[in-house]
């Protein structure tokens, strides 16, 4: 219990904190300062803390995690998809399956990555930066270190894109009309605020299409995570044999197929607007709990084994998403 009150109180401080116009002008989200605050206490004066209070933060990245990924539905409905029609879910597509499968292949049979470590940083790069990396790592049960590492690469790239696009935009060297250019901002950046943070740069009618795209591939999130908890059983990563020498059954995220369910309950609007966003305000300050629990269970010296090898990757998928993205946007759009 006392251990859930510390991440409270570091969550709700850092929540504080990215209300400062410095963290807003950067879109730097709560979620992010919490893992970075979560992993300053535990490479500081965690060790002066009793080993009972990991059982709080373990509830924290565990049980709150899920809520949260099931809350984060309310930010999306079904006629999302209408805005931007059929062309513009196709583009989502395109990113999301071809960035986690180039990521995968590149990271474990290239880099010869840890496994795990590149899933998350394929998952986070392909669809919605460190709420997929957290979602990805309640499937995988792999150690905080590793989605950690994932979402630092997410923050980095993300960043770099979001005040990349608009400079290139402007230069003329985007050669994209403004509904366009928007998709191509939504279907590319890593995190919601990334997009968010462009796309307002360039305008209105960018903002829009940028904002839409985006939360489809959040969209894809639910069945990302399916999928992926049947292909972890058939590859055996995920999966244990018992006593009696059979494989376990598959286990099936229930957050994520609940994440479609209040999608779809968000899509009737039989709430009004004032209580969806206090809905979604719950849910961001849920995520960052979560996330600063995931930085609590953080060492950095998990890290010195790792090296350059998720920067390699992450860099490689941030080249993807910029030239492959530029392309499916150019040529289905044309």
């Amino acid at each position: 219990m006392i251990g859930i009150v510390i991440v409270l109180i570091i969550s709700v401080f850092v929540t504080f904190l990215s209300e400062f116009s410095f963290f807003k002008d950067l879109a730097i989200s709560p979620l992010i300062i919490g893992i970075l605050f979560g992993m300053l206490y535990a490479n500081s004066i965690k060790k002066y803390f009793p080993q009972s209070f990991d059982k709080g933060v373990a509830f924290c990245t565990k049980t709150l995690l899920r809520i949260g990924i099931v809350l984060y539905g309310f930010r999306l409905t079904f006629q999302n998809l209408e805005e931007v029609g059929i062309l513009g879910v196709l583009t989502a597509f395109l990113i999301v399956s071809s960035t986690f499968i180039i990521g995968y292949l590149f990271g474990t049979k290239v880099l010869k990555l840890d496994r795990e470590i590149t899933i998350l940083t394929s998952a986070g790069s392909a669809i919605c930066g460190a709420a997929a990396v957290l979602a990805t790592e309640s499937v995988l049960k792999s150690p905080a270190y590793k989605s950690a590492i994932a979402v630092s690469t997410v923050v980095v790239f993300g960043t770099i894109a979001m005040f990349l696009y608009p400079f290139l935009f402007k230069l003329g060297i985007l050669n994209l009309s403004d509904s366009n250019m928007g998709i191509y901002i939504g279907a590319t950046l890593h995190e919601v605020a990334h997009a968010v943070g462009a796309g307002e740069t360039l305008g209105e009618s960018v903002s829009s299409n940028a904002v839409i795209v985006k939360m489809i591939r959040v969209m894809m999130l639910a069945p990302f995570l399916i999928i992926l908890s049947i292909w972890l059983l058939k590859t055996a990563v995920n999966s244990t044999i018992d006593n009696n020498g059979t494989k376990s059954k598959i286990i099936i995220p229930w957050f994520a197929v609940m994440f479609v369910v209040v999608v779809a309950f968000n899509s009737f609007d039989l709430l009004s607007l004032q209580i969806v966003e206090s809905i979604n305000y719950l849910d961001s300050f849920i995520l960052t709990v979560a996330m600063t629990a995931l930085g609590m269970q953080t060492s950095f010296d998990k890290f010195k084994n790792v090296g350059l090898k998720p920067i390699y990757l992450a860099s490689i998928l941030f080249l993807w998403l910029i030239f492959a993205g530029y392309f499916i946007v150019s040529f289905l759009f044309s």
